[in-house]
């Protein structure tokens, strides 16, 4: 059995000016900065006196916020993992959303030239956390950092598209937990809001 926490990056401009950052490697902005700080400082209270790896997406937005919460619980991030990467937007990535949507639809459901296929972002991060399951001793918790494309389509994995609801989206530097006992998952702490 395993504990695994998906934990979205921090804040960066893009996020705040409302822009589709996808693959592009867009750093934390000081307020991402604070929202590791202050995850980083909840998640030491949580996991005091318990094992744990942590691995993040090898973009440094997560990157930078996986470091910040490796330092609160004396550690140091394990594997920068290209498996945990965002979804590639192709064409749309830069787009603020008000001009995804005009040129291409809905968004679970646009076909964005270039961009990756939702069902290989879903097979892309599985494989990705279940390699890091497997190498990760019993007993020895697992803190993931990536992002909200990728995260949500873990969580609709995992609750066969129960969550995220209609309208949730994940904030930056939330905390979505699972416990995973083989092929079973089961959540435990859900970071979803309503839009």
């Amino acid at each position: 059995m395993t504990i695994l926490t998906l934990v979205r990056h921090g804040e960066t401009d893009w996020n705040s000016g409302g822009r589709i950052q996808g693959s592009t490697d867009i750093p934390l902005n000081d307020t991402g900065r604070a929202q590791a700080r202050e995850l980083a400082e909840r998640l030491a209270a949580e996991y005091a006196g318990r094992e744990v790896v942590i691995v993040s997406s090898d973009l440094s937005r997560a990157a930078e916020t996986a470091d910040v919460i490796a330092a609160a619980l004396g550690t140091t991030v394990s594997r920068r993992m290209p498996g945990l990467q965002e979804r590639s937007y192709g064409d749309a990535e830069g787009m603020d959303a008000p001009t995804f949507y005009e040129t291409y639809g809905p968004w679970h459901a646009a076909d964005v030239p270039n961009a990756e296929s939702w069902p290989v972002v879903r097979e892309r991060a599985l494989a990705a956390l279940a390699e890091v399951v497997a190498e990760t001793p019993d007993g020895v918790d697992v803190i993931a950092v990536a992002h909200g494309a990728l995260i949500r389509e873990v969580i609709m994995f995992a609750t066969a598209g129960e969550f995220p609801r209609e309208g949730e989206r994940l904030p930056n530097c939330s905390a979505t937990t699972f416990r995973l006992d083989g092929d079973a998952w089961e959540m435990l702490a859900y970071a979803g809001v309503a839009s």
